[in-house]
Order: C-alpha cells, then structure tokens, then sequence
C-alpha cells in the first residue's frame, strides 16, 4: 500500500450516519473519502421524519448518551434552520411517560413536563426537540464535508475486506446485512404521507390502544405523516390502503389533516438490530474495519455521537 495513503480513510455509506461520521473524521484532519452506492437524496435517511427521539434502540443507557450528544449539536445548528435544516420545535410525545424522560434528558431539555388535556387526550410528555428537514440537513452535510477536504465516490462494495484503505468504517446500514453479513440486521419497514400543511405548526407522536402509531412533523412546506413498524418487510412500493390508514389515524388526532392534499408518498426500511454494532476489528495486515450500523429508526437522533464514537475507534 502506498505509503502516502497512510492516513486514508474510507467511509462506506453515504446517508446520514455515515456522512456525520465522515465529517467527524475530517475535521479531525483525517484524509477521508466515502463510498456510496447512492445519492444522499436517496439514501433511507431521505424518507426520515426526522424527529430527535432515541426510539426503538438498543442498548438504551448508550443511547441515552450517543442523543444526548447529538442534541448538543443540533441545538447549535439550529440556529441556522435555513442552512442546515435543524429547528426546535414544541410538541408533544403520547404515551411517555415525563417522570423516566426528566430522569435522563430533564437537565438538557428545559421545560420538559406532561402534557397538559388540552394538548392532548391521554398521557403524554411536551417538549421543545429538534426536527430536522432531511431534504435541506443531507446535502448541508456533504458540503460541510467536502469543505473540510473530504471526497464523495460513488463505488458499490460487496466485500469490506478488499476496501484499500488504512480505515475502513462501515456505516452500510441494512446493507450490512449481506456486505459483513450480519442476519441480527432486519428491515423494519416505515411508509409517510406527505401533505400540505393545513397551518399545523407542533409534532405529536401517538400510539393507540392497538399498538398501532400515528404522527405528524412540520416540516418547511408540507406536512409528514406517519406511520408504520413492518419488521422483515423489504417492500419499498408505497401500498394504497397503509397511506389511508395514516392519513386516517392522523386526522384523528388534528381533523384539519383529512382535507389536506397528499404530494408525495414515501417508504424506507429501517435497519434494525437487537443492539447498534459501533465496534473495531483488525483486518489482514493490520488495516483497521470500524461498524457503526444497526441504529433503526433512531440514526439521526444518535448520528453525531455514535460518529464521534466511530472516530475514536478509527483512530491509530
């Protein structure tokens, strides 16, 4: 290998755990470059709500650690939302419990407490949280990496090992599941209904006596409505009868949404895993592989802690 790559590192997967961990990298100073089968505009992280909320992701005291981390950050983007994409935005969580959220994230998330019967009809938690618009925070994230002196290649890799680099870190989401391979990974399918915002400007994320969830995030310019959990569904064609369901579930809880006017439909799956794999192993000749996948539906949420983890394990 030569010797002036020695500092090299390839990043492979270009949605948003592996551009914030790319970025991390650099602006470490390390020489970085990504390999991504796809465009950031379609990655899984494009079809993401995307509210800051360490949902359905293991192990939680980690995780807990890896959001709180990543709130840091987003709080200071949010002071440029045009840029970046990254606003606080007031709204309420159904179904949580505020006593256990103020045990961990109370001191980082000031005015956290129950939601009040006028907010809404069951218990629930406000609170103010970041709402990223992934359409605007992705390309915001491959500019602030190419600016930090990074490159963006599109490769297809279907063998981590043959990856010449030094530093190899794998951020493949679901694709780890063939690419290490690793059968822990499992699709869990979400499909959104997106709308034109009736002048909704709170989220609410609600789970009925059924089990089944309904939400709706503000974004600039439409309404994103929600949502589904199909575990093992690899279907990425959005079905008909699951996007009436939402919009029904949806205006069930705001009635204004049932007359909105649907622009788009979306589905992405979600790689999920018992437990996020950010580790290192050495490869033949002492190049170093480092994982950071399995994050679920809570990658945005935990993107820039678990890339600083990533970081610290790419390290000589």
């Amino acid at each position: 290998m030569k010797s002036e790559l020695k500092d090299d590192v390839v990043v492979v997967g270009g949605g948003v755990i592996g551009l914030t961990t790319a970025v991390v990298l650099a602006e470490r100073g390390r020489r970085v470059r990504v390999w991504t089968r796809d465009p950031v505009e379609r990655t899984t992280s494009a079809v993401a709500g995307a509210l800051w909320w360490p949902y359905a992701i293991e192990p939680v005291a980690l995780a807990r650690t890896w959001a709180l981390r990543s709130l840091d950050v987003y709080e200071e983007l949010a002071a440029s939302p045009e840029a970046t994409g990254v606003r606080m935005v007031e709204g309420v969580q159904g179904e949580a419990d505020p006593d256990t959220s103020q045990a961990w994230a109370g001191a980082r998330l000031p005015g956290l407490r129950a939601a009040t019967t006028e907010e809404y009809d069951g218990t629930g938690m406000w609170a103010r949280l970041p709402l990223i618009d992934m359409s605007t925070h992705l390309p915001w994230l491959r500019e602030r990496f190419l600016a930090a002196g990074g490159a963006i290649e599109t490769r297809t890799v279907s063998d981590l090992a043959e990856v010449e680099a030094p530093v190899v870190v794998n951020c493949t989401g679901l694709g780890a599941r063939e690419l290490v391979p690793d059968p822990a990974l499992r699709p869990v399918r979400g499909q959104l209904v997106v709308v034109e915002n009736p002048g909704i400007r709170t989220w609410l994320v609600s789970t009925d006596a059924a089990g089944e969830r309904a939400y709706f995030f503000p974004q600039p310019g439409r309404l994103v409505l929600g949502g589904t959990a199909d575990e093992d569904e690899w279907s990425l064609e959005p079905d008909p009868a699951v996007a009436e369901a939402i919009v029904r579930r949806c205006a069930a809880l705001r009635p204004e949404i049932a007359g909105a006017r649907v622009l788009a439909h979306r589905v992405g799956l979600r790689p999920s895993r018992g437990t996020v794999r950010l580790d290192r192993e050495l490869l033949p000749g002492g190049r170093v592989l480092v994982h950071n996948y399995g994050h679920g539906g809570a990658g945005v949420t935990v993107a820039w802690g678990c890339a600083e983890g990533a970081a610290g394990l790419a390290a000589p």
